[in-house]
Parts: structure tokens; C-alpha cells; sequence
């Protein structure tokens, strides 16, 4: 039975993950950590994700995160592989991911895993029509990959793809690309709303920052 305070975290990824155009500890993993440390002073956590980071840079994560033992790991990753190349795979992409949960649970049973839809449409980034069009057909591919593997691994899933803060512009930063302290401030909110449901800890997300 998993713990109702959860006492290690370990967070996998890329530039979302990481917090890319944030300051130290404005990132959405940093602040659900500060959250969880309001129950647990002592949570362990690490943030594993790097920027520009594939989902076979992510896998190189998994050992840094299983020595942890972690009761939460997020593993959020896939758009960085659309964006590489003129032709994605989504189906491969997803699979690197389900090996990722697969590896995560085989080595800590019990702790809950979490991943995440990627946005579809980036309204502030500017973009080629054909490299627009390439690139959302292969997240909208994707993201049916991950909810399908979220879904058949009951692994909670936040649907990024489907928030309204997309259309906001005060939750990405200039480049339009990455969340700004705003988005990721609303992103931290969410997750800890998840983690919350899918445990059996009490009300520790009301009351915010």
C-alpha cells in the first residue's frame, strides 16, 4: 500500500521538467517538492531532467532516480523527439516512455508514477506553417500513445494537451516555447491536485503558495 506522506521524489524529463527560462526553485517539480516538505521536512528530491533532453536521454536518468528509492517519480518527456526530426515516430516514442514507468516500477514497487500530455499547439512560438503542421500532428500522435500507456498502467496522467492556460500568454515565457514562473507556478498546483487524488494522504494542497 503506497504511504500517505510521501517522503522522496524524484523527478525525470526535459526543459518542462527542468524549468528552462526559470529561476532556482520556480520550477513546477521544485514547488510540488516545497508542498510535500509542508507534511515531510525531510523529503528527499532530486530533479533529474535536463534540457533538450529525448526520451533516450531521459532513460539515462532511471539509475540517479531508482538509487532513491522515490515513493513519487514523474516521467514526462517526448516532445523534444518530435521537434528533432522531419519525420517522428510517435509510437517510439511513446514505448521509450513505457519502458521508463516499466523500469521504475520493476525496481520501486508501490511508488506512485505520474506522466503527462504534451501541448499540441504552441500559439506564442512562431513556427513554419509545414514545420506547425508536422510538429502537431506528431504531439497529437503522441499524446494518444501516452494516455493509452497512462490508462493501461493506471499511472496518473495530467492532460497538458488539453489545459486552457495554453491560450494565456502570461504562462509561457518570452520565447514563447517554455512556462514562465506564472505557468509553472499553475503546472505545480495540478500535480500536487493529482498526487493527491492517488493517494491516501488529506488535504495537503489547499492554501497554494
Amino acid at each position: 500500500m503506497r504511504r500517505s506522506v510521501v517522503s522522496s521524489f524524484a523527478a525525470l524529463g526535459d526543459s518542462f521538467t527542468a524549468g528552462t527560462g526559470c529561476a532556482p526553485g520556480e520550477a513546477w517539480p521544485d514547488l510540488l517538492a516545497e508542498r510535500l516538505r509542508r507534511r515531510l521536512p525531510q523529503l528527499v528530491y532530486r530533479n533529474l531532467a535536463v534540457e533538450g533532453a529525448t526520451t533516450v536521454d531521459m532513460q539515462r536518468q532511471l539509475p540517479a532516480a531508482i538509487e532513491l528509492e522515490p515513493d513519487l517519480v514523474s516521467v514526462i518527456c517526448g516532445a523534444n523527439d518530435v521537434f528533432a526530426t522531419v519525420r517522428p515516430q510517435p509510437e517510439l516514442i511513446a514505448g521509450g516512455l513505457a519502458e521508463a514507468l516499466d523500469a521504475v516500477r520493476e525496481a520501486v514497487p508501490g511508488a506512485l508514477l505520474m506522466t503527462a500530455t504534451v501541448p499540441e499547439r504552441w500559439r506564442f512560438l512562431q513556427l513554419r506553417p509545414r514545420t506547425t503542421a508536422r510538429v502537431s500532428r506528431g504531439i497529437e500522435e503522441l499524446n494518444e500513445g501516452i494516455r493509452e500507456l497512462a490508462a493501461e498502467r493506471r499511472i496518473p496522467c495530467l492532460d497538458v494537451a488539453a489545459h486552457p492556460g495554453l491560450h494565456d500568454a502570461e504562462n509561457f515565457c518570452d520565447d514563447g516555447l517554455h512556462p514562465s514562473p506564472l505557468g509553472h507556478a499553475r503546472a505545480a498546483e495540478a500535480f500536487a491536485r493529482l498526487v493527491q487524488v492517488h493517494t491516501r494522504s488529506e488535504s495537503w494542497t489547499a492554501g497554494g503558495r
